[in-house]
């Protein structure tokens, strides 16, 4: 883990002397960065359905959220106009295979299997997976929900992480996969299932007088933002304004903008 963080760090302070030095020509960028600058368009793939992150709101028919802001920053960074694509965790990553998108900025979580066929960015956000549930359940931590059912969304790694929870916590889950963050709140409300599971900042999106998020969590989760496995070029750079933004405090001033708390990320 010291050895990737210092390759990484080795890569940023690299592509900050190519790209943002004074000397640096438009013929410099790479191929990759400068195809999106010659067709005037960042394109981007987007969650429609999480409050605070990616949300389209039907009353002004305009994409918000923490995410939203982060594509616009770096379609600025490019001076270029942005469109975008909403994705659903089941779709993000054909479209990035077919190309219909340049970026996926979609609380996509970095794993060592996605690494292996997608170029992602360092992270931009942690948080941990937790539990929505009816306030009148008397469900109070995830041992309570030993042997019921349990609502996750298609192509996410939320069902593989509680999976892997429940072997070593001695519990049982049964599973229902739906294709959206929504259906999964409407089935909670509904009671047809006892818990909806995903990252706990996406769960604070569904919260209501009749529900609640579990106290404990647990696996810290890392977002990244990811394109093509050939656009690796375009990632590194991506890599650099997340520093920078880290370092300016632009991120965090973003986060607190949608009252979103990071977790602390692991120490390995």
């Amino acid at each position: 883990m010291k050895l990737m963080k210092c390759f990484n760090f080795l890569v940023g302070f690299f592509l900050t002397l190519l790209f943002f030095s004074s000397s640096v020509t438009a013929t410099d960028l790479p191929d990759q960065i400068q195809k999106i600058k010659d067709s005037g368009t960042l394109r981007v793939g987007v969650k429609q359905d999480v409050p605070n992150f990616g949300y389209l709101d039907p009353q002004d028919n305009q994409y918000h959220g923490m995410e939203i802001d982060i594509a616009k920053k770096i379609a600025q960074e490019l001076g270029v106009k942005i469109e975008y694509t909403p994705v659903t965790s089941h779709t993000r990553e054909p479209l990035m295979d077919n190309g219909q998108v340049d970026l996926i900025i979609a609380t996509y979580t970095i794993t060592p299997q996605r690494q292996e066929s997608y170029a992602i960015s360092t992270p931009y956000y942690y948080d941990q997976i937790g539990f929505l549930v009816n306030q009148k359940s008397g469900i109070q931590n995830p041992k309570n929900l030993d042997g019921k059912t349990i609502g996750v969304t298609q192509g996410s790694t939320t069902k593989t992480n509680l999976q892997a929870f429940a072997k070593e916590n001695n519990l049982s889950f049964n599973f229902v996969e739906l294709g959206s963050f929504p259906e999964l709140a409407i089935s909670l409300y509904a009671q047809r299932i006892d818990a909806f599971s995903v990252d706990k900042s996406i769960l604070s999106g569904y919260t209501s007088k009749q529900t609640k998020i579990l106290n404990q969590g647990f696996n810290t989760q890392e977002y990244g933002i990811a394109s093509k496995k050939s656009n690796n070029e375009f990632i590194s750079y991506i890599n650099v304004l997340i520093e920078k933004w880290t370092k300016d405090g632009s991120l965090k001033k973003i986060q607190d903008t949608y009252n979103l708390k990071s977790a602390l990320p692991t120490e390995n």
